[in-house]
Order: C-alpha cells, then sequence, then structure tokens
C-alpha cells in the first residue's frame, strides 16, 4: 500500500489586491461601496480547506487502498481506454444520465446559485472556478474581489502582444493562443521557484498564482488575436471595474450588447469542465503530473483542444447546419429535415452534434443554450432549423440503429448564438471553447500539486505482449 501524504501548510501571501475599508462592488457603469468585514480570498478558502481533504485522501488510500474499483477489457485498451475508471478528478463529474455536475451542482442549480452580474440573468465564471476549486458556492462580494484580482492581474506582457502581432494572419487562431500561453512560461511564479529549490510544501501556491495570473490574461490574448486576423487590430484595454466576461466581449468589440454580454457568461460557465478524461483536461493534468508549469501544461491542453474530435466540434456543427439551411432554404418541414438527416447518414457521414461517449441523454449544456436561445432570438431561422433537428434527430438516429445516444451535445447549439449575435468567424470559435476550458483546468492543476499528486505512468503493452496476456494465438 502507498505511504500516506505528509503535508504542511505553508505561510500564506494574500493573492488579492489590497482593498480599503469599504468594499468594492461592480455597477454596470460605476463602482458602489458597501461599508463590510472583508471577506476570505479565493486562495484563503483554498488553504482552509486543504488540510482536511489531504487526511480524506489520507484515510481513503489507507483504508480502501487494495480495493479493486473496475476491470479493463481489451476492446477498452483498443478503444483510447474508453470508460476506464483510472483517473482522479474534483471538479466534475458526468453521469449517463444526468449530465454534468460541477461539485455535485448540477447546471441549472449554478446557474441559480452561482453570483451573477448587476441586473444579470447568467452566472459568472468567477464564481465557477471558486465551485471547482473549493467545493464552496461564493459570495457575490467573493466573486467581485476575483473580478478585480483578475483584471488588475490582466495586463499582457508587451513580447507577449509583439509576438501575436508578428504572427502571420493566417496562422490558426488556437496555435496562435498556445504560442501566447507557452510563451508565458518566462512569467512562470512556479517555474521561477522551482528552479530555486522551493520544498513541495510550496507547491501549490506557486501553480495557485501562475494559474490565476494566467486566467486573467486569456481574454487580453484571445481578443488580441482575434482583432488581428479578422478586425483592424485594435483592442481595448482591461476596464478595471468590470467582470471578466463584460472585458472579454469588449476586447472582441461587442460589449454594446447585453444579450451577448449574457451569452458569454453562459458559454464561459459551462464549457469549462466535463470530467478529467478529455484531451484537454486530461492533457493538462498529464503535462502538468511531471511538474511542468501550468502555462506549459494549459498550452499542451489548448493543443489537444484544437483537434477536430474534441474542440473543433462546433465549427462542424455549425457548417453542416448551414449547408443544410442552403439545401432546404425556408422549408423546415418534419419531411424536410427527415430527408436530409438521412441522406448526410446514407453518406457515409454522422449527424454533427449528436451523440456522446458518455451521456444517453440530450446534454444539459444544449439545453441551458436552448433555453438562452427561447428567451433570446426564438424567431431567429438558424435557431428555428437547430430546434427542428433537435425534434427529429433522435428519432432518425434511433432508426439508424449505429448511435448509443442520439440526442445532441453541447456542440449542437453553441454556434448558431455565436453566428446570430455577430461573431460569424468560425474558425475563432475553439479560442473562446479555450479561455472557458482554462476556468475548468487549472483548478485541479492547484489541487494536485496541494495534495501531492505523481506524475502519471500507466503501464503499456505492444500487442504481442497484450494477446499473450489474455491468451490469444496470432
Amino acid at each position: 500500500m502507498a505511504t500516506a501524504l505528509r503535508f504542511t501548510l505553508p505561510a500564506l501571501r494574500s493573492s488579492t489586491i489590497t482593498a480599503p475599508t469599504s468594499i468594492r462592488l461592480f455597477a454596470s457603469s460605476s463602482i458602489r461601496y458597501y461599508s463590510s468585514a472583508k471577506p476570505k480570498t479565493l486562495k484563503e478558502t483554498f488553504a482552509e480547506k486543504l488540510p482536511g481533504e489531504i487526511e480524506k485522501i489520507k484515510k481513503l488510500r489507507k483504508d480502501y487502498g487494495s480495493k479493486v474499483v473496475g476491470e479493463v477489457t481489451l476492446d477498452q485498451v483498443y478503444g483510447g481506454a474508453r470508460g476506464i475508471k483510472s483517473l482522479v478528478w474534483e471538479g466534475s463529474v458526468l453521469d449517463s444520465e444526468e449530465g454534468i455536475r460541477f461539485r455535485g451542482k448540477t447546471i441549472p442549480e449554478c446557474q441559480k446559485l452561482l453570483p451573477k452580474a448587476p441586473g444579470g440573468e447568467e452566472p459568472l465564471p468567477e464564481g465557477l472556478f471558486w465551485l471547482l476549486l473549493t467545493g464552496e458556492v461564493p459570495s457575490e462580494q467573493q466573486v467581485r474581489e476575483l473580478s478585480a484580482e483578475w483584471a488588475a492581474r490582466s495586463d499582457v506582457p508587451k513580447f507577449i502582444e509583439e509576438l501575436i502581432d508578428r504572427s502571420p494572419n493566417d496562422l490558426h487562431p488556437m496555435a496562435q493562443l498556445s504560442l501566447a500561453v507557452t510563451a508565458l512560461e518566462h512569467e512562470s511564479a512556479f517555474a521561477k521557484a522551482y528552479a530555486k529549490g522551493m520544498p513541495k510544501k510550496d507547491y501549490w501556491s506557486h501553480t495557485f498564482e501562475d494559474s490565476m495570473d494566467l486566467i486573467a490574461k486569456l481574454p487580453t490574448i484571445a481578443a488580441r488575436i482575434y482583432r488581428n486576423v479578422y478586425k483592424d487590430g485594435k483592442v481595448a484595454a482591461v476596464q478595471k471595474d468590470k467582470d471578466y466576461s463584460f472585458n472579454f466581449a469588449n476586447q472582441l468589440g461587442f460589449a454594446e450588447n447585453k444579450d451577448f454580454l449574457e451569452l458569454m457568461r453562459l458559454y464561459l460557465t459551462i464549457h469549462t469542465d466535463h470530467e478529467g478524461g478529455n484531451v484537454s483536461a486530461h492533457t493538462t493534468h498529464l503535462v502538468g503530473s511531471a511538474l511542468s508549469s501550468p502555462m506549459l501544461s494549459l498550452a499542451a491542453g489548448l493543443n489537444g483542444l484544437a483537434g477536430p474530435l474534441h474542440g473543433l466540434a462546433n465549427q462542424e456543427v455549425l457548417n453542416w447546419l448551414q449547408k443544410m439551411k442552403k439545401s432546404v432554404g425556408s422549408d423546415l418541414s418534419d419531411a424536410a429535415i427527415t430527408d436530409y438527416l438521412w441522406s448526410t447518414l446514407k453518406s457515409g457521414q454522422v449527424v454533427p452534434g449528436y451523440g456522446h461517449a458518455v451521456l444517453r441523454k440530450t446534454d444539459p449544456r444544449y439545453v441551458s443554450q436552448r433555453e438562452f436561445a427561447l428567451r433570446h432570438l426564438p424567431d431567429d431561422p438558424m435557431f428555428k432549423l437547430v430546434s427542428q433537428v433537435y425534434k427529429i434527430a433522435p428519432g432518425v438516429l434511433t432508426e439508424h440503429g449505429k448511435t448509443k445516444n442520439p440526442y445532441p451535445n453541447v456542440d449542437a447549439h453553441s454556434g448558431v448564438l455565436l453566428q446570430y449575435y455577430g461573431l460569424t468567424e468560425a474558425s475563432y470559435y475553439t479560442v473562446l471553447f479555450g479561455v472557458s476550458r482554462a476556468i475548468g483546468v487549472l483548478p485541479q492543476l492547484i489541487i494536485d500539486r496541494a495534495v501531492g499528486a505523481p506524475i502519471e505512468r500507466p503501464k503499456s503493452f505492444s500487442t504481442d505482449a497484450w494477446a499473450k496476456l489474455v491468451g490469444a494465438t496470432l
């Protein structure tokens, strides 16, 4: 049995900017002040909970470390490790029937419980980051403080700006994002402290600082890429009294539309985390397990997210929907949609945006976007097309018989919403996904370093060795 972990809580330095006696709260157009006791920062909250979490893990391993938790079939080995239970991921768990839960809370529960912008309807991603890291729903004041801290950390080094500006416009936006995040290694507190020989007990603190800096800088980096490739190259400054999603939308050039702001808050929240086994999450965790900095770890995860079987899926859905719209025109009848679905399947293609490796019901992330569309753009022709596909596709796919889950996932909807509000550059959509995914994977990286998670090193065999193991003759 593995040796129980020993961990000493380090002295903490505050992770927030200095605040006056009156706590600063944000309004849509001005700052308001309320007299209040200073709340705990995110770093203080996490540090306070950490000893108990470490003891929980120690006890679990001591009492049940030898217990078998599953079995592995040869099909799983050759099928991309699909469904093998072998990772620890605290932030979210995906149930085939219920969908995703963030620290035990469903998406509708998060929409209800997490703090919102003043007068807003969707949760702020700052609140979900807090929830994923600590397991606690933050107060509105704590989220406002976190918004302020991310804004304070948002300045991007000049050499990163120049690196983006010197990139050719036909270099894919995701490649530019990965390049910039990798170059931020130059600023890594973790890498610098490790080079000086910091003790293991301090790993998590420096990982926390890097993660906060990374998340804070991502919108400005991502917006600079967007404005360079598709617009005039001018990027608005971060407004220090605004929330994270407002600043990102404003830097992209869409802040004047309040509905788009709410969509950005929803988008950045629901795309953050989806268990630890997906490519971007697992890659970030794997590279981080080698004690690579959060910058290098996230860059690796972003490279995985860029693949067409992962983050590019929403772009492929939108392309397919646009081709369908061109084919059926204004005829959105059941018969027309059914015929187009069957023509897609009979040509050997899949219906993009439908099916999921784990889910066996409609993705709750799809549902949250559909409900947003019903409130804000019910008469949009592309949304009506999406709705018709949602009505017809499950039956067609069930009859086709080759899809375990005939229901839509998150990618089946997001592109249509972004198009409606004028963000029409589909090749950029994965960058939006990447900004959101950082908010989901970096909390686990902090937790990994805090509890002393080891380097990940599964055992591999050759095909001949596997055959021998199962008693096969080749």
